[in-house]
């Protein structure tokens, strides 16, 4: 990997702006943003890439690439939780196993946004229908996780008999973020086919705000990601190593199936990325609900604190090298 491509990331308003809250609170300034802001501005972000992507699924059609990338992004939902699982029950229980395993099996919308503007910034192409893939990423995760408790946890287990599968699977797939992702790719699709004239009202909004509220969420997401870092001590040394190494074997995994099913470079690394990412919102949200003997700061502190900012740092320019390397076509 070129270190160049890793400087180029680095140095580009959102990263930036991440560290600027990482160094806020390890200098103990009393910088802060109020409750209600991040979470607006997250729905806002979640709102406009699902606006925007369906605009672009309407104008590209379900032809090509569309249906094997939703495909193989459900599989890997699917598989990744299972090799996680596999791993991690080398050293913890069947809970949290499963529930570290559900949330690497997820994905991270804010890593994704971040790898879109890597691109742009890099000056390679790739399709908004990639939006369809991290909607349909989410939920196949949680279930993994859950089944996986509810199969192979102890028959003494005194909630063992007593989980609410309709409510589980109305959490996994109607979740917030879930669902405003999928609904707004759904109106920015009928918009695009019935009504294009309006997509240049919404331009401003999805298009030339986007950037600036990007930056501003991952100054929040720097606060908050190292106020979870004193937490990794009592993750324990093969936690801290799983975090790291686990995005890489699963961008691995996820280059390999880029590659068979012929995506192009951008699409390949917005792939590569869901893969790679883990979840630090919904799928905790589940498990804390499900699968309470699993302990939260585990998952958490793990995939927010270590694997989200190393992700966003490092991860994007190394997969887009490794992106390079594995398909010819683009190196």
């Amino acid at each position: 990997m070129e270190p160049s491509l890793i400087l180029q990331n680095v140095l580009t308003p959102p990263v930036l702006f991440f560290f600027l809250g990482v160094i806020a609170v390890f200098v103990r300034s009393d910088l802060e943003i109020p409750a209600p802001l991040p979470k607006l501005f997250s729905l806002y972000l979640l709102l406009a890439i699902g606006f925007r992507g369906g605009t672009e699924l309407q104008l590209s059609g379900l032809n090509g690439q569309v249906i094997p990338s939703i495909t193989a992004a459900i599989l890997m939902s699917l598989v990744i939780p299972l090799i996680c699982f596999i791993i991690l029950r080398i050293k913890f229980d069947v809970f949290n196993s499963a529930a570290i395993a559900a949330a690497y099996g997820s994905i991270s919308a804010v890593t994704f946004i971040t790898a879109e503007s890597f691109l742009d910034n890099q000056n390679i192409p790739f399709d908004g229908y990639m939006v369809a893939p991290l909607a349909l990423m989410e939920s196949p995760a949680i279930i993994v996780g859950l089944l996986l408790v509810k199969l192979l946890a102890p028959n003494n287990r005194p909630r063992a008999s007593k989980i609410k599968w309709r409510k589980i699977l109305h959490e996994a797939t109607l979740n917030g973020s879930a669902y405003l992702l999928m609904g707004s790719l759904l109106i920015g699709f009928l918009t695009a086919s019935t009504n294009p004239d309006t997509l240049q009202k919404m331009e401003p909004f999805t298009g030339k705000l986007f950037y600036g509220a990007e930056c501003f969420f991952l100054l929040d997401m720097g606060i908050v990601a190292a106020q979870r870092l004193p937490s990794l001590k009592r993750a324990g040394s093969f936690l801290i190593l799983f975090a790291i190494a686990m995005p890489l074997v699963n961008a691995i995994l996820g280059v390999l199936v880029a590659k068979a099913i012929q995506l192009d470079e951008g699409n390949a690394l917005l792939f590569v990325v869901l893969c790679a990412s883990a979840s630090y919102l919904a799928v905790p949200a589940a498990m804390r609900m499900t699968v309470p003997e699993a302990k939260s700061s585990y998952y958490i502190s793990t995939t927010l604190g270590l694997t989200f900012p190393f992700n966003i740092i490092f991860g994007i320019p190394l997969y887009m090298s490794l992106v390079n390397k594995v398909i010819p076509n683009f190196g």
